[in-house]
């Protein structure tokens, strides 16, 4: 297995554990634990994509980083209204 191939598995599987973070809905801190996941596994695929020369993989997945920092934002960092929970800000 070379670089490429460990890179591409390792973003593959930290994507899957960052859905499913995501989707359990079990709170704020979970699904922004997810999204700092989805964040390192854009990281990878983008080195991936570049060192493999696979530029719209590249660009998909920096299109995705800044979505998920915005989630980082959202769920980990933006203080919530007074009275509501910050799922349910939305």
């Amino acid at each position: 297995m070379d670089l490429i191939d460990i890179l591409r598995w390792t973003a593959s599987i930290s994507g899957m554990i960052a859905a499913i973070l995501v989707s359990l809905n079990a709170g704020a801190k979970i699904t922004g634990i997810g999204f700092i996941i989805f964040s390192g596994s854009s990281v990878v695929w983008i080195a991936a994509s570049l060192i493999d020369g696979n530029n719209p993989l590249a660009v998909q997945n920096l299109v995705l980083f800044g979505i998920n920092i915005f989630g980082i934002y959202r769920y980990l960092l933006r203080k919530p209204k007074s009275g509501v929970s910050a799922s349910e800000a939305g």
